[in-house]
C-alpha cells in the first residue's frame, strides 16, 4: 500500500487507516477478524477514539503482538457517561482515560495523542491555555506515554489557528466531496501542508450520508480517491462496522483511474451538507439517555425502505425519541447544525404514532 509522511512526525502512514467508531457495539470477534484482515492488507494507522472498557479491551485483543506494527492513536477529552459518549475537559479524568487505554490496548504509549473534538473558541482557549489539555498532552508527551501531539476538529477558524499555532503535529479533519463546499476547507488543507503538519482526513463518506439513497450516485472508491487527492492529506479512516465494509473501503486500492474518477460526481456537492447529521456522536451525551446518532440513522433508514425492520431496532433502544425533553443542549454541541429536536418528533410519529397492523 503507499505510505505518506504523517507530517513533521516523520511517521509513515498508509493512505487508507482505519476509523473506528463504527465498531463500538461490535463483538470481540468481530473487531479482531476487522483489525487483523486491515493489517494483512497494509493498514497501519488506527484511530482509537472512544473510552468504553469493551470496546478498548477488544482492540487489545485484536493487537495483540502487532503493536509494533502500526500508528496508535487515543483521544484526550473522550470519555462517556452510562454507556454514552460525552466529551469532558477535566484533567485527572482525562489523564486516567488514557492510562486506562495503555494498560488495555497493552501498550506503553501512543504514537498521536489527539486533543479531542475542539471547534469553538472559548473551547479552544480553553485546551491550549496553561494547565489545559495541551499542557498534560505535553507532560505525557515527556513521559514517554505520547509521541507526537494532535487536534481533532470539524471547523475551519478552530482547526487553523491549531495549524498556526505550532503546537499540534496531526490534525484530524473531516474531508469528503459534501463538506469540502464549506468556505476555507481548501486553504486548511495548504495550510497543514506548509507547516508540515500531518493531515488525517475523517468522515470520507460524510458517516454514511453520501452512500444513502438520496445521494447523488457516487461509489465509496470515488469517495476515497476525492479524500485522499485533497492538498495535504498524510492518511484517511474511514469508518467500518464489519469485514464487509472493510472490503469496499479497501477496494480503492486495487480500483482502475475510471473507478477512482470523481470528477463527474463534483457538481453535485456544491453546497455544506449542513443539517445533515453524520452520526459522529458529538451531539452526547442526552440527560434522557438517548442515543440521537442511531435514532437518525434509524430514521432516514425507515424512511427509504420498509419501516418494520427498523421498527424493531428502535424499539430496542434503551431511550426512545418520545423521551426528548427537547433541552436542546445537543444541538448546541452538534458540529453540523443538525435540527435534533425536530428529528426526534419526526422518529415519534413515524416509530411511536403508526402502530403495527393485526388486522390482516
Amino acid at each position: 500500500m503507499e505510505t505518506r509522511k504523517l507530517g513533521r512526525t516523520g511517521l509513515e502512514a498508509a493512505v487508507m487507516g482505519l476509523g473506528t467508531e463504527y465498531l463500538v457495539e461490535a463483538t470481540r470477534e468481530t473487531v479482531v477478524s476487522v483489525v487483523r484482515e486491515a493489517l494483512d492488507k497494509g493498514v497501519n494507522y488506527f484511530d482509537v477514539l472512544f473510552s468504553y472498557a469493551d470496546y478498548r479491551d477488544n482492540f487489545g485483543a485484536a493487537l495483540e503482538g502487532r503493536r509494533d506494527e502500526i500508528i496508535l492513536t487515543g483521544h484526550l477529552g473522550s470519555a462517556d457517561k452510562d454507556g454514552q459518549y460525552r466529551r469532558t475537559r477535566d484533567i485527572a479524568e482525562s489523564e486516567a482515560l488514557i492510562d486506562d487505554q495503555l494498560t488495555r490496548l497493552h501498550t506503553d504509549h501512543l504514537d498521536v495523542l489527539f486533543l479531542s473534538n475542539c471547534d469553538e473558541a472559548d473551547d479552544y482557549r480553553r485546551i491550549m491555555a496553561p494547565g489545559g489539555l495541551l499542557a498534560l498532552a505535553g507532560k505525557l508527551q515527556r513521559r514517554g506515554k505520547a509521541r507526537f501531539i494532535g487536534l481533532s476538529g470539524h471547523k475551519v477558524p478552530v482547526s487553523r489557528r491549531a495549524v498556526q499555532s505550532g503546537e499540534i503535529d496531526v490534525l484530524m479533519h473531516n474531508i469528503n466531496l459534501s463538506g469540502d463546499a464549506t468556505e476555507g476547507r481548501t486553504e486548511l488543507y495548504h495550510l497543514c501542508a506548509a507547516h508540515d503538519v500531518g493531515l488525517v482526513g475523517m468522515k470520507p463518506f460524510a458517516g454514511g450520508a453520501l452512500l444513502g439513497p438520496d445521494g447523488p450516485d457516487v461509489t465509496p472508491v470515488q469517495c476515497l480517491s476525492y479524500a485522499v487527492s485533497q492538498p495535504g492529506v498524510s492518511t484517511l479512516v474511514p469508518g467500518v462496522k464489519n469485514l464487509e465494509e472493510l472490503r469496499a473501503a479497501l477496494a480503492y486500492l486495487d480500483a482502475s483511474t475510471e473507478e477512482r474518477d470523481f470528477s463527474a460526481v463534483l457538481p453535485h456537492f456544491q453546497e455544506p451538507a449542513e443539517g445533515t447529521c453524520v452520526y459522529c456522536n458529538h451531539c452526547l451525551p442526552c440527560p434522557s439517555g438517548i442515543d440521537i446518532g442511531k435514532t437518525i440513522r434509524l430514521l432516514v433508514s425507515a424512511r427509504h425502505g420498509d419501516l418494520e425492520p427498523f421498527r424493531g431496532h428502535y424499539e430496542a433502544l434503551e431511550a426512545r425519541a418520545s423521551d426528548c425533553t427537547e433541552c436542546g443542549a445537543c444541538m448546541e454541541r452538534c458540529p453540523f447544525g443538525v435540527d435534533v429536536i425536530s428529528n426526534m418528533q419526526q422518529a415519534v410519529e413515524l416509530f411511536e404514532c403508526n402502530p403495527l397492523d393485526d388486522t390482516g
